[in-house]
């Protein structure tokens, strides 16, 4: 009956489960340790290694090895193909996600299948339900997906005695995602104020800094020679730059010895160095967090109770000296490796009981407070105040629908090639559940019979009518409206619930016509998840 949390990461991803005690714990890998690396190696058409024996072997067999894919999932165009056999992100997601369960079993002795998947607080529609679709190839049963900085604050209420309202601002710098999110906790319940970020900005991005530094130093001497055409040569300088960052994190200064062609080359960075070639990365964060700080303010929130700082890049001495200097802000690391998948734990176990409490036909109809928590092996009271928990978050982004400017001069002569853009109806940082009531439109044509609703989320970090700026997710058709002039109203509304599901309403007042849809995810169709799901359970996979 256990229920476990797992924070599928970028560059690492770990696991974990609350214990006996109340504890969340984390499980660990065959290796013996807390985080895997999100690293897949094809090494057969029957078999996938994942983990750290994968990331050893992206030196020696590089096509076959896989890593960073968290950043491609929801893209339909990412798919890769080893030994004949393509695969989405989703599908390889899912493998990360299986050897996950598989160390779990071993830690705990009992199967994995009910589970809360952390992701970025900014993920968009798309990159969610794929997550949610990950997890169902991996044979997972995914009880909820959870944004990374909520799972963050459930840790940290649980391992505070303060009451009362607090304020929380989650600086969550990972390996390949950055987000900021104002948190507030109020006698147990949590509710996102507001959140922003850019989930292609991470730790990978520094590592990528240090390797060109390595790899110019090393042609600055040896000009001749183009190690940066080799493979496995640039393997090493990746391995070695996370090592150096790393380090860097708790030394002023490391020696690096580069070797290709029987030349050699020693370099040094200093941490100074290291903060001088990645000073425009942690600018990025830092005006992602200045926007966050002020959308906050804007809601009432002046403030902030506690900083915290998670994602295992936040352990650069950067990131807090920098906070300080350029806000007041006081930060302090939360355990950063391990905070998300022990909070996603607390979250699983709070969806476990509320789904036992109300059973699959509504509140009431499922188990009794003591069913719950004799199954669970906790204290009835345990169960109420779980089963009583609120978390809330907010709208990730801004949706609309693509309409027609009818502020362009084209537009009165010829609509059809007037510019067309975005119309936002649900705004970021709208608190979940949402409802925009109708939003009245106008049709563009004389005796126009039908309108295509086409619904776009924000793509880039702040909100654009541009198409470019945003993201085609689904749409659906208004037909057999009364032939009028152009001009005629109609009335468009979008409801989101607390998951992120987007609901749209089409209406036609004068003749009731009207359309309703949910948006139709634009990855992984159901027939695809099923094929996938065979492929992935067919494989072996090890660590």
């Amino acid at each position: 009956m256990t229920t476990y949390g797992i924070d599928l990461g970028t560059t690492y991803s770990c696991i974990a489960y609350v214990d006996e005690t109340g504890r969340a714990v984390v499980a660990k890998n065959a290796v013996g340790e807390e985080t895997t690396p999100s690293v897949v190696y094809f090494e057969s058409g029957q078999s996938v290694v994942v983990g750290r024996a994968a990331k050893n072997s992206a030196m020696l067999n590089p096509d076959l090895v896989v890593e960073l894919i968290k950043r491609q999932i929801g893209q339909g165009d990412a798919r890769r193909e080893f030994h004949g056999e393509s695969h989405a992100p989703e599908s390889i997601s899912a493998l990360i996600l299986r050897e996950l369960a598989r160390n779990a079993e071993e830690d705990t002795g009992e199967p994995v299948k009910d589970v809360v998947i952390t992701v970025p607080a900014y993920f968009g529609v798309l990159e969610r339900d794929a997550t949610r679709k990950a997890g169902q190839i991996a044979g997972l049963n995914v009880l909820d997906v959870l944004a990374e900085p909520v799972a963050a604050a459930l840790h940290y209420e649980a391992l505070t005695e303060d009451a009362g309202v607090r304020h929380l601002l989650v600086y969550d710098l990972g390996g390949g995602t950055f987000d900021t999110t104002v948190i507030r906790l109020d006698g147990g319940d949590v509710q996102v104020v507001c959140t922003d970020g850019d989930h292609h900005l991470g730790g990978a991005d520094w590592d990528s800094k240090i390797i060109d530094y390595l790899l110019n130093g090393f042609t600055d001497q040896h000009s001749d020679l183009d190690p940066g055409g080799d493979e496995q040569f640039v393997q090493d300088l990746a391995i070695s730059a996370e090592q150096l960052k790393k380090e860097l994190s708790s030394t002023q200064s490391r020696r690096h010895n580069m070797r290709f062609d029987g030349s050699v080359v020693q370099l040094e960075l200093t941490r100074d160095g290291l903060e001088e070639l990645t000073s425009e990365l942690l600018e990025r964060t830092m005006e992602i967090t200045e926007r966050t700080i002020a959308t906050a303010r804007d809601k009432g929130v002046t403030r902030f109770d506690d900083v915290l700082l998670v994602g295992g890049m936040t352990r650069t001495p950067a990131v807090a000296r920098t906070l300080k200097e350029r806000f007041g802000l006081d930060a302090r690391l939360h355990d950063p490796d391990l905070a998300v998948a022990k909070g996603a734990a607390l979250f699983a176990l709070v969806q476990r009981v509320k789904i036992g409490m109300d059973g699959e036909d509504g509140p009431g109809s499922g188990e009794t407070a003591q069913d719950v928590a004799d199954q669970l092996g906790i204290s009835v009271e345990q169960v109420e105040t779980m089963a009583a928990k609120r978390v809330a978050t907010v709208v990730p982004r801004a949706f609309g629908l693509k309409v027609v400017d009818s502020k362009d001069p084209v537009f009165t002569t010829d609509p059809d090639r007037a510019r067309e853009l975005v119309a936002h109806l649900l705004t970021a940082n709208t608190e979940l559940p949402a409802d925009t009531g109708p939003q009245t439109f106008y049709t563009v044509t004389d005796n126009q019979n039908s309108v295509r609703l086409e619904v776009w989320e924000q793509a880039g970090s702040v909100a654009s009518d541009e198409l470019a700026h945003n993201t085609h997710i689904g749409d659906g058709m208004l037909t057999d409206l009364p032939l009028r002039p152009a001009g005629a109203p109609f009335e468009v509304t979008f409801f989101m619930n607390p998951t992120g599901l987007l609901k749209v309403h089409g209406r036609e007042a004068g003749s009731g016509r009207e359309v309703r849809f949910e948006i139709q995810i634009g990855g992984l169709e159901e027939a695809e998840v099923r094929e996938a799901t065979s492929a992935v359970a067919r494989y072996e996979v090890s660590g």
